[in-house]
């Protein structure tokens, strides 16, 4: 059982099937995407500073675009203390340069609530919030987030916080995977959002 199943529990029967065998990811067979983001936009553009900052540790980046070829994988592994990881690697393939966007996933026994780790090292995690829409699809909401100084962890003020709202779903006619990224702040507006279309790459 993998942490999206522990968190939604019953909830995820409910997801569209397709999304459900997506986020089971057993341990050793990983999911692996490819597809196209339709629309990739950025902020305004005094963020260009901090957005090429974060290209270092695999975050977020400068770049837009329209039609941006896409892979995505996500591996299920456990760590040594036992617990269970989802490694998210995202990659978009600009003409001149590829960008990525990874994150660890793990699951806070204590609050029952899904970390995600974001940034290669680690900046900083963020809880998710999980549920299941009326039509079968993923949406995940970010909460409270923590910056990672050493063995520190750090409360990010409300209004210091990427808003972020994720929708994953599933286009029957078309067959591919939907998604769409927002990331927003409450001073600052505009982060990035992408939007696109994958589908399952067969191994």
């Amino acid at each position: 059982m993998t942490i999206y199943q522990d968190v939604l529990g019953e909830d995820f029967k409910k997801l569209h099937p397709k999304l459900q065998e997506r986020y089971r990811i057993p341990i050793g067979k990983p999911f692996k995407g490819i597809g196209t983001m339709k629309k990739i936009e950025r902020g305004s553009f005094w963020l260009t500073p901090f957005l090429k900052l974060a290209v270092r540790w695999r975050f977020l980046f400068p770049e837009s675009g329209e039609n941006i070829p896409f892979k995505i994988s996500n591996t299920s592994r456990t760590l040594p203390a036992g617990e269970t990881e989802i490694y998210w690697e995202r990659s978009f393939h600009f003409d001149k340069v590829t960008r990525h966007f990874n994150a660890f996933m793990t699951i806070d026994p204590k609050r029952d609530v899904v970390r995600d780790f974001l940034g290669e090292p680690r900046l900083f995690y963020s809880d998710l919030i999980l549920e299941v829409t009326p039509e079968g699809r993923m949406r995940i909401k970010s909460g409270s987030q923590r910056i990672i100084v050493g063995k520190l962890e750090l409360p990010l003020p409300p209004r210091l916080r990427g808003v972020v709202t994720v929708e994953e779903g599933y286009d029957d006619a078309r067959g591919t995977y939907t998604i769409r990224v927002d990331i927003r702040n409450e001073l600052i507006g505009r982060v990035m959002t992408y939007e696109g279309e994958f589908k399952e790459q067969s191994t």
